[in-house]
């Protein structure tokens, strides 16, 4: 496929939005607070990084080669002997996953980490917690529309200044560089169109809402350029890859680089090259223990699924994890084409490369067909490998760590003073580097506001207004009070999860995932009253939190203390929250 050019005149000095490059005497004056220890005051070429961010793509249920998932989860579905055959031999041979050659460059030649964790699974307000370091309730960013902030004018005023990578621009005199989606709104008429380029890009290539394939239009540097449907030229993730590779041939040499490439695979509408659109065909969801069964205990919506799925059900959810996989067969290939560009121009081994998703994936899942926003572990949590400069090679982290923490992680390779932010994340840069006696956090956050319509879906007449998401046998994937907040904690003696709904219920769910990896029993009538309120009591501050006061011990951690000010540290505005009868 022919290189496409960046824009008009490439990306030399003085190209649009692009800083003019700067020697390493008077780059000093434009450093500030960005000489740590890789700063140029030490002798030292600072690192770059990329940041490789896909869309919709699970960990759990094998979005990566070799996952947890093991032989002793499969069980019998509808296809019987054969079909559960053919899940093992999926998930036992490096021949059948689709991204081999990323786990080889990035997840082999550094870091993976086994408990990586997203604040809310969904991708807007993910999205808005990679930028900004900060839970949704400190970003605000609560579902894809403007009206949930996404993207809309009062983002851009508040949140988009403040982001890592404006901060590297700004701060640390980094070049930075977006291809891909980056907010389901961006680009809306309503909140600056294309026209808009978000403070601290130097260079822009960003898709018009969300993901396609073809037929899509690019915002470069604020002008419009549509795509047609002509493999060739406009398959979206080969296009990604091709200006990512015409920046790093033409970019500056004398200023270190961030590169953010989010890709529109495994995204709907799952559309694969042409070359892989017979791949995996024996391919089929996983038949894990919580496939199509019935999620007794568990908050309504999770109940209201038709259990057994019908037949037409279980082939559709089947095609859809096989095209997942055929679409992350193109990343596959960016990944190695810009790994390879780098070792090209010698600038891999000074590059930290993280590759991650901005949410998990179901499909089939306690007979929910497709979808993610639910608060299981299929759907919040997702693939991290880290490479770069003082990580050894195929290291295993157990650390709990949050999307939260990468720009953090990133500002602190550039050297930034942390203080000086107002994330609520944590640098996981000293993991990296293998230090020892590292004090870490316990327990993460994940919240989410359910959406619903006004309306009675007509897909389901039988179901009240307040649904969405719903399917034509009457399966619905979110709800207005499908509102919830948990508490996900692991440490050395508990790996639990506590979720608390915001409904008329206070529906609690929590689950002991050391003995029920697959969260099918609910515990919360069975768990000792004085735990579950000291959980409970936790998820009050965390909903509260801000900054430094997301980063306080856990229930589990030896140097916790329960404080009830933390519950009202974020200017007092906890939000009012009902108790239910057993926490009194």
């Amino acid at each position: 496929m022919q290189l496409l050019p960046l824009a008009p005149g490439r990306l030399r000095q003085g190209s649009p939005r692009h800083l003019p490059s700067c020697s390493p005497a008077l780059l000093l004056l434009v450093l500030g607070g960005c000489l740590g220890v890789f700063g140029v005051a030490a002798g030292t070429r600072r690192p770059n990084v990329v940041l490789l961010l896909t869309d919709d793509q699970d960990e759990v249920l094998g979005g990566m080669p070799f996952s947890e998932y093991s032989t002793t989860n499969c069980q019998t579905g509808l296809q019987g002997k054969k079909l559960r055959q053919e899940h093992l031999r999926t998930y036992l041979e490096p021949s059948r996953t689709p991204l081999k050659k990323t786990k080889a460059l990035i997840g082999e030649m550094g870091m993976t980490f086994s408990s990586a964790y997203v604040p809310s699974a969904l991708c807007c307000p993910s999205r808005a917690s990679i930028l900004t370091g900060k839970y949704p309730h400190n970003h605000h960013v609560v579902n894809n529309t403007l009206e949930g902030n996404c993207s809309s004018r009062s983002w851009q005023k508040i949140q988009e200044p403040n982001t890592f990578p404006a901060i590297l621009r700004s701060m640390c005199g980094y070049q930075t560089f977006f291809a891909g989606k980056y907010l389901n709104e961006y680009g809306a008429p309503d909140a600056g169109g294309l026209e808009h380029v978000p403070l601290g890009w130097s260079y822009w290539y960003a898709l018009e809402k969300n993901s396609k394939y073809y037929n899509y239009t690019l915002s470069i540097n604020g002008k419009a350029r549509k795509h047609g449907e002509n493999y060739s030229v406009d398959y979206l993730t080969d296009v990604l890859a091709n200006v990512s590779l015409d920046f790093l041939d033409y970019k500056s040499n004398f200023e270190p680089f961030f590169m953010m490439i989010a890709t529109p695979a495994p995204h709907s509408p799952w559309t694969a090259a042409p070359q892989y659109q017979k791949a995996f065909q024996n391919v089929f969801a996983p038949r894990n223990k919580n496939f199509n069964i019935h999620g007794m205990n568990k908050h309504w919506l999770i109940r209201q699924a038709k259990t057994p799925m019908t037949n037409s059900s279980i082939q559709f959810l089947d095609n859809a994890f096989r095209k997942r996989w055929q679409t992350l067969l193109s990343v596959d290939d960016l990944v190695e084409k810009l790994v390879k560009r780098l070792e090209f121009t010698g600038e891999l081994n000074n590059t930290y490369i993280f590759y991650t998703s901005d949410n998990g994936y179901h499909t089939g899942q306690f007979s929910l067909p497709i979808d993610k926003r639910q608060l299981y572990e299929f759907d919040i949590k997702v693939p991290l490998l880290v490479r770069g400069p003082g990580i050894k090679p195929n290291q295993t982290s157990k650390m709990l760590v949050a999307n939260i923490d990468l720009g953090p992680t990133i500002l602190d390779i550039a050297g930034y003073d942390l203080n000086k932010t107002q994330m609520d994340g944590m640098s996981f840069l000293p993991i990296l580097r293998g230090a020892s006696n590292l004090t870490w956090r316990s327990d993460v956050l994940v919240e989410y506001q359910g959406e619903g319509r006004n309306i009675t879906d007509p897909t389901c007449p039988s179901l009240s207004p307040g649904v969405s998401q719903c399917f034509p046998d009457c399966v619905c994937e979110d709800a207005y009070n499908n509102t919830y907040a948990c508490v996900r904690t692991m440490s050395a003696l508990w790996n639990l999860q506590y979720c608390e709904f915001d409904d008329q219920e206070v529906f609690v769910e929590v689950y002991n995932l050391t003995a029920d990896p697959d969260q099918i029993t609910n515990i919360a009538k069975s768990i000792d009253p004085e735990l579950l309120g000291k959980m409970n009591y936790r998820l009050m501050m965390l909903q509260s939190c801000s900054g430094p006061t997301c980063r306080t011990p856990g229930v589990f951690d030896p140097r916790y203390r329960f404080d009830p000010r933390l519950m009202f540290s974020n200017r007092g505005s906890v939000r009012t929250r009902r108790f239910s009868k057993h926490l009194l």
